[in-house]
């Protein structure tokens, strides 16, 4: 797999470990995502689902975003069979293999 200069323009130079750093941090920033905007039905259409599968018993995939930086952040996955749901904290507990 080679590398171009234009994704990586610090291959085959000397560079400072600060330029370093930030192009790095840069790069990381470009991973993050604004937060969704989720309307009231859809909202209700997920708790509908997390109780659904808390009662019946079968696994679920459940997405998050967690805020990084100002208004961007990641999302996250993970998916299992919901145990407890703590509404007014708004935690789920998930278990899987």
């Amino acid at each position: 797999m080679r590398i171009s200069k234009l994704s990586n323009p610090t291959l085959g130079r000397f560079v400072l470990p600060e330029q370093r750093e930030l192009y790095l941090r840069m790069k990381e920033d470009e991973k993050l995502v604004h937060m969704p905007v989720l309307e009231q039905d859809e909202l209700g259409s997920f708790q509908y689902q997390l109780c659904d599968a808390a009662r019946e018993d079968y696994a679920i995939t459940v997405t998050w975003w967690q805020q990084v930086k100002g208004q961007l952040g990641r999302t996250y996955s993970m998916w299992g069979t919901v145990k407890w749901i703590d509404q007014n904290a708004r935690r789920i507990k998930l278990v899987n293999d």
